[in-house]
């Protein structure tokens, strides 16, 4: 389960997206997870799930490295599911046990939140996949530049985010090699009741929050030894500069949510249209195109 975890994680390869600017991916990011809610239907996932699969493709990440990160949330996939089922009660009664109704508009909701956390993982995946933790924090503290007049401490923020992920990979390394030390010496965790599991883990919670404070206390020495003053005159080994990928990326991505936009925002107006088409040199007239909004 912890190797499942890919946040913080870098994938090298020489592909579209690894090349592109930090900044323009972390605002297609942060644009897709927005937009991916406006998205209502099956048909508009279809397009999203055609979208991710070039993304995917163009990013020459393997697709099983995506789905670990998917993999390590499913869990709360599965409980947003059954949530979503009996507690949503609209539509059509399927069938009714107990207290337990399922209404059709309940799974129709379901289905959909599943959708839209599983693609908001994959969509950050290819985010952190393709993107290094340096020039992530880089991006961030250039995206974030104008809050300095208002005093806001943009590089200590950038620091502690650029930490964190640069940190993550190596907690879950050392949280595996405490978990096998501890099924050497005869541990379970997989077995007994939920009480029982959890206090299982109280060996491991403690010595790897012991191991958090040295690799903590380790970094301070460094960045002292190093004569780190914080944002005072500092510069970048590598100034970030636009390209033409970047450009052409987000013509694609700005074109494909502009039309997802003017298409659901516009669903009333769509759905009452009288559309005109010809069969066999007769008018037909169609009343909406309710089916893109299933």
């Amino acid at each position: 389960m912890l190797k499942d975890v890919t946040f913080g994680q870098y994938y090298p390869a020489d592909s579209f997206i690894h090349r592109m600017d930090a900044r323009v991916k972390l605002l297609l990011c942060l644009l897709f997870m927005v937009g991916i809610f406006f998205v209502t239907s099956f048909v508009g996932f279809a397009f999203i799930t055609v979208f991710l699969i070039m993304l995917v493709a163009s990013s020459r990440v393997p697709l099983r490295s995506i789905l670990k990160s998917v993999k390590g949330i499913l869990v709360l996939l599965l409980l947003t599911v059954i949530l979503n089922i009996f507690f949503t009660k609209t539509g059509t009664l399927l069938c009714k046990w107990w207290i337990f109704e399922i209404y059709d508009g309940g799974l129709y909701f379901a289905a959909k939140m599943f959708l839209r956390l599983t693609y908001l993982v994959v969509g950050s995946s290819v985010l952190t996949l393709t993107t290094t933790p340096v020039d992530l924090t880089h991006a961030i503290e250039s995206l974030l530049k104008p809050l300095k007049v208002i005093k806001v401490p943009v590089h200590e923020i950038a620091l502690i985010m650029s930490l964190t992920l640069s940190l993550i990979p190596g907690l879950i390394d050392e949280t595996d090699r405490i978990i096998r030390a501890q099924k050497a010496r005869g541990a379970s965790f997989d077995t007994g009741g939920l009480v029982k599991r959890a206090k299982a883990f109280v060996p491991i919670l403690i010595p790897l929050l012991v191991g958090g404070f040295r690799r903590a206390e380790e970094l301070a020495n460094a960045m002292n030894s190093r004569c780190y003053e914080g944002a005072t005159k500092r510069t970048q080994m590598r100034i970030m500069k636009l390209s033409w990928r970047d450009f052409v990326a987000t013509f694609i991505a700005l074109l494909f949510f502009v039309t997802v936009f003017v298409v659901y925002g516009m669903s009333y107006q769509w759905n009452n249209t009288e559309w005109l088409l010809t069969n066999g040199g007769e008018w037909l007239i169609v009343n909406g195109i309710n089916w893109l909004y299933f």
